[in-house]
């Protein structure tokens, strides 16, 4: 038993990731550094708005009324701490990989495979849960501009009366394709729709506070406290974004210095808009009208304003940068695939990397038809809670880590340091559990059973074609 517990947790050394992935002058990684920190910025950006906003609200305002406000600033609070963990863990450990990474280095094999599923859940499914958001503004942008929608059979999962969400299908494929382009590419692309995305919701503000309604906030928190919580934990995937940023360590200049900075940049203009947004929103509109309906934003500006166009300005926007956010989940998945790839616990085929792009091809092509099949067949809500629990796992074990890396590697360089240590990261471990707290028993129990058949791989295959399991470098075990 003690040598496979030994084996279990053994660590991989910051060194070792750090000479693999060219970080402080080690050599070239097999990624290419193409993305400095305005593009970088707008990957957490991109990851983030769009998810959260352009229709959550209409599973999270029946769950907490108008508090729902509340519900953002709770999920925007947990992701802020979490963040500044997040920001020291990315300038100390700037490789790809994400909190899988981080794990290994500081928990050990087996828990860096545990955050693995939290991960691979957390991007798959809320890749499929935005394309099936854009599929719905793709639907009223075609009926306020040719009055025809697409039919539900091509358009709604079998559980939504269809057969398959074909939009949303087509809408995966297309963010492929551009992923195997180029990381250089892709980063441009996603900054140009991003600006696009805040523009557009700076218009739903701008217009639908004209339709401020007090009567709206009267029974401002009808389910009380445990409404308003469940909200946050609804909500809570919509921070995605903030992993988004460090699964891009190899392919950052500048890694230690930029990567932090992205990070809480882009945490401070998320919570500005989500905040923003949902405040006009709930004053604009009863909470009754938010339950079931479909690209809520558009059709509340619809109603404020009398007319179609602005529903018609927003639809597209959001479209545009929507595509924006299913971008940014597909390239993180592929990059925690890549990173463990590499280090043996799958297959060789998922760290190949096409030497003319440098992007891992193939890898790319298999998320992209998971994801296609999640996001066809699937409803929004079953994935959006989904999503919530695997990011607030992995945001659990990133504030863990933060606390055993000081400890453990205390002259690390690192690029920014936790204010208030060992408080904040305290704080966001205890924030994380509350929200986890909250979740539907179902959520836990399907993400529990996703976690085992995880481990269960890692039992049988990962740990016996681990690189550290075959001496390469045996002498850096911990």
């Amino acid at each position: 038993m003690a040598p496979l517990l030994h084996q279990a947790f053994r660590r991989k050394p910051v060194e070792v990731m750090a000479a693999e992935t060219g970080v402080d002058g080690h050599g070239g990684g097999q990624l290419a550094r193409t993305i400095g920190l305005f593009p970088l910025t707008m990957i957490g950006v991109g990851a983030t708005i769009g998810t959260g906003i352009f229709f959550i609200l209409s599973e999270a305002v029946p769950v907490a009324g108008p508090a729902v406000i509340w519900s953002f600033v709770i999920a925007g609070a947990v992701a802020g701490l979490t963040a500044l963990c997040y920001a020291e863990l990315a300038g100390a450990v700037p490789v790809s990989g994400s909190s899988y990474s981080y794990a290994y280095a500081t928990l050990g094999e087996v828990v860096a495979m545990g955050v693995a599923a939290c991960l691979l859940l957390e991007y798959g499914v809320s890749g499929a849960a935005v394309a099936v958001g854009w599929s719905q503004y793709l639907n009223q942008l075609l009926g306020n501009l040719f009055g025809f929608q697409i039919p539900d059979v091509l358009s709604q999962s079998p559980e939504g009366g269809g057969l398959i969400n074909l939009p949303a299908v087509v809408l995966i494929a297309l963010c492929a394709l551009l992923l195997i382009r180029g990381a250089s590419e892709s980063a441009t692309v996603n900054a140009v729709m991003v600006v696009i995305k805040i523009a557009v919701l700076v218009m739903f503000v701008v217009i639908g506070i004209t339709g401020w309604n007090t009567d709206n906030l009267a029974d401002f928190a009808p389910f009380g406290i445990a409404g308003v919580t469940g909200a946050a934990g609804i909500i809570f995937f919509a921070y995605v974004g903030l992993d988004a940023v460090s699964t891009a360590g190899e392919e950052v200049k500048n890694p230690r210095r930029t990567m932090p900075i992205a990070i809480i940049l882009a945490l401070l203009i998320v919570t500005s808009v989500y905040v923003a947004v949902a405040v006009v929103a709930v004053a604009a509109q009863p909470q009754a009208e938010f339950e079931g309906q479909e690209a809520g934003l558009a059709a509340i500006l619809e109603d404020v304003v009398g007319a179609s166009w602005p529903g018609t300005v927003l639809a597209a926007g959001a479209i545009v940068s929507i595509f924006s956010v299913t971008l940014v989940v597909i390239y993180g998945q592929t990059r925690i695939l890549f990173a463990i790839g590499r280090d043996g616990m799958l297959p060789g085929f998922f760290k190949q990397v096409n030497a003319r792009t440098r992007t891992p091809v193939n890898n790319t092509i298999v998320v992209a038809v998971a994801i296609a099949l999640l996001a066809g067949f699937l409803p929004i809500n079953f994935l959006a809670e989904m999503t919530s629990i695997g990011t607030l796992v992995a945001f659990l074990v990133v504030s863990i880590g933060v606390i055993i890396l000081r400890r453990t590697a205390p002259d690390l360089p690192r690029g920014f340091r936790v204010p208030g240590y060992p408080v904040t990261p305290i704080l966001s471990v205890l924030g994380c559990l509350w929200v986890i707290s909250n979740l539907r028993p179902i959520t836990v129990a399907v993400f529990g059973i996703w976690v085992a058949i995880v481990l269960v791989w890692y039992f049988t295959y990962g740990i016996r074609h681990s690189r550290l399991a075959a001496g390469t470098p045996r002498e850096d075990m911990s």
